[in-house]
């Protein structure tokens, strides 16, 4: 007998069409991540703070964090087509971790930085709610 929540309930469409989405956001994020963090390597003087706040860190340290938070988000992303149990989770952990980096970003790259953070909670919200539906399809 099938209940609603077991393995062999037929997944939505829309579901894993969501999760698939959030796969491809995270991963197109975390390129934009790299790509802001080698700018912050390649070019100090791209990204100015328009105003002081109190947590201001070098832009080679930024440069970095940009980096490692973005590789990260892309391996997740890839690991999201598979239906990993482990992708789901490091994917969720990660656009929380960019949410917090996005939001300490705010002085250097303001519109940016916002449109990654809507990214990343588009991306927790869609493989809390409809992640496991895609390991379903997978495990067929």
């Amino acid at each position: 007998m099938s209940t609603p929540g077991s393995r062999n309930a037929t997944p939505s469409g829309a579901a894993v069409g969501v999760t698939i989405t959030a796969a491809v956001i995270l991963i197109l994020a975390g390129i934009c991540h790299a790509m802001q963090g080698v700018v912050g390597l390649a070019t100090n003087e791209f990204y100015v703070a328009g105003q002081k706040w109190v947590f201001k860190f070098d832009l080679t340290t930024w440069g970095w964090i940009h980096i490692l938070v973005g590789l990260i988000a892309v391996l997740a992303g890839i690991g999201l087509f598979f239906g990993a149990v482990w992708a789901r989770t490091v994917a969720v952990i990660i656009a929380a971790v960019s949410i917090i980096a996005n939001f300490l970003w705010l002085p250097y790259y303001p519109v940016w930085a916002v449109v990654i953070i809507a990214f990343d909670m588009f991306v927790i919200w869609a493989l809390t709610a409809h992640g496991r539906d895609v390991t379903v399809v997978n495990d067929r």
